[in-house]
């Protein structure tokens, strides 16, 4: 916006998140991000000269209550309006704006009460995702898969649903979760990036890895996914950005939820594909069209993020975790395992030409190189074990021993595949002085771990598993997505052919095929 000739403002209440990069704006204000602050702060700004208009979708969930605050005492919110804001915030709201549109979503009710909750759940059918109202990054979400454990979630969660009522959706089994990065101008949609999650629908979206351009999605369903992205946008009102978090099960597209404001992916979807969204958000909600910013050459003269040329890299976006700095109230580990209510405080990505180079860039990124040799343990719910099974089969291969239970260990050697079994932590040692899968971690013994839970508490056994992994810093797989992910980078490693270009070059690469 300095570019276009306007003087710009910005109010950040936290000045780590900006503190190099002071000349993004002409001030820059290290205040709270509470109404009364802010409209102090624009009254100081009215002294200098009128105010063309304040943009609240570029700050995530906090500005976007107070625009109709801020609008009510007559600041100018430029961009989406409060209005639009409402329609996607507000459950039945959003829900109306679907309907007219003729886009599905997944079953959902509002419960007061434990009876009305238990009603709700059985009508849905479970498992279903619980979580209270008004809540920020999933807190309190969790997927629940019986009756009692819906009673245990309402207790622990009380003084939550005193104050708001609880959510209940229906949970979308074995569904793959998609986000998508969009600008619209009124007229126009530009797609700005489709991203493919690596783990399930159910994984809070933040915590979850992504990949960008999707590795599985055919140009049907981005076709699909554009239509329903530009339908819901128009529905809405949105002027300049928007995420949507879609979940296909068979071929049912659901839509999860829609933000109208730059979603944490926006820096990631804006590197991969060399085309700054936020830079092109704050045009439009000053009024600039998606027509003029390609004229401008800050949008693609053609196609979008939607439609990258075929020889375009793939980018993986993996989430940093936290769960080395943290112990529970015994001193052990902190559970490493991923779900609704978000874990990350970081980000980092990988590119390359094939999807396996990329996860293993990522993975190298976020926790260090995979390994690739030794032993791998494998431990799986029932669910996964039909999964599992092909991915395994290729550890094998790569030359890795494997171990698991016993219950995994029979599915393996029923299907060719060699396993030696280990005792549960729960077993404790053998009558030979055979050690647990625990002791054999803690001994360094075990190079990889595979370890999916029942539910998102898991069994003490997988807790143990997993807190281990933290302890002695061994990569661990919670779910059989991220072991098809990692068998593709461990492949890649093995190989040998993990370049790196910057991305500067990723980016001249990309302008230069679109021109093409």
């Amino acid at each position: 916006l300095s570019d276009a000739g306007y003087e710009t403002v910005m109010v950040n209440c936290n000045p780590e998140t900006v503190s190099t990069d002071y000349d993004t704006s002409d001030r820059l204000y290290f205040e709270p991000l509470t109404l009364e602050d802010v409209l102090e702060i624009v009254h100081a700004e009215t002294q200098a000269g009128p105010v063309a208009g304040v943009i609240v979708q570029l700050g995530g969930q906090t500005p976007l209550g107070l625009a109709q605050a801020l609008k009510d005492n007559g600041v100018p919110i430029v961009g989406t309006s409060p209005e639009a804001i409402d329609l996607a915030e507000e459950r039945g709201a959003f829900g109306r704006v679907l309907t007219d549109a003729g886009l599905p979503a997944p079953k959902y009710g509002t419960a007061f009460s434990f009876d009305e909750a238990k009603r709700i759940a059985t009508e849905i059918g479970y498992p279903v995702m619980v979580r209270p109202s008004y809540v920020l990054g999933g807190r309190g979400m969790e997927i629940v898969y019986d009756e009692p454990s819906l009673g245990e979630y309402l207790t622990r969660h009380a003084g939550l649903i005193d104050r708001h009522p609880v959510l209940i959706d229906r949970f979308l089994d074995d569904a793959i979760e998609i986000d998508v990065d969009a600008l619209y101008d009124g007229h126009e949609l530009y797609l700005g990036g489709v991203m493919e999650h690596i783990e399930e629908a159910g994984i809070h979206s933040g915590d979850s890895a992504c990949a960008l351009p999707p590795i599985t999605l055919g140009g049907y369903d981005i076709k699909r996914l554009r239509a329903s992205t530009e339908a819901i946008a128009k529905g809405v009102g949105v002027r300049g950005l928007i995420n949507i978090q879609f979940a296909m099960a068979g071929d049912i597209l659901y839509v999860l939820e829609a933000n109208p404001r730059a979603s944490r992916t926006v820096p990631f979807t804006s590197k991969a594909t060399a085309v700054p969204l936020a830079k092109a958000a704050a045009r439009i909600s000053l009024g600039a069209t998606v027509a003029e910013l390609r004229a401008e050459g800050m949008l693609p003269a053609t196609g979008d993020g939607g439609t990258l040329p075929l020889d375009a890299p793939i980018s993986v976006k993996e989430a940093v975790m936290p769960w080395s700095r943290f112990r529970d109230i015994h001193g052990r580990g902190v559970d490493t395992i991923l779900g609704p209510e978000m874990r990350s405080t970081g980000e980092v990505m990988g590119i390359d030409s094939v999807f396996g180079t990329a996860y293993a860039k990522s993975q190298t990124g976020a926790y260090g190189a995979l390994p690739t040799k030794g032993r791998a343990f494998v431990s799986v719910a029932n669910r996964d074990k039909r999964s599992m099974i092909f991915p395994a089969r290729e550890l094998v291969a790569h030359g890795f021993e494997l171990l698991a239970t016993s219950g995994t260990a029979e599915v393996l050697r029923r299907n060719g595949i060699n396993a030696t079994v280990v005792r549960k932590q729960s077993e404790g040692e053998g009558p030979n002085g055979e050690k647990t899968i625990v002791q054999l971690i803690h001994d360094g013994q075990v190079d990889l771990i595979v370890n999916t839970p029942y539910g998102t508490g898991g069994r003490l056994d997988g807790y143990d598993i997993r807190t281990a992994s933290v302890a002695r810093g061994v990569p661990c797989l919670t779910t059989v997505q991220a072991l098809a992910a990692a068998v593709q980078g461990i492949e890649a490693m093995s190989r040998g052919d993990v370049g790196v270009r910057s991305l500067q070059e990723h980016a001249e690469h990309l302008t230069a095929a679109r021109a093409e």
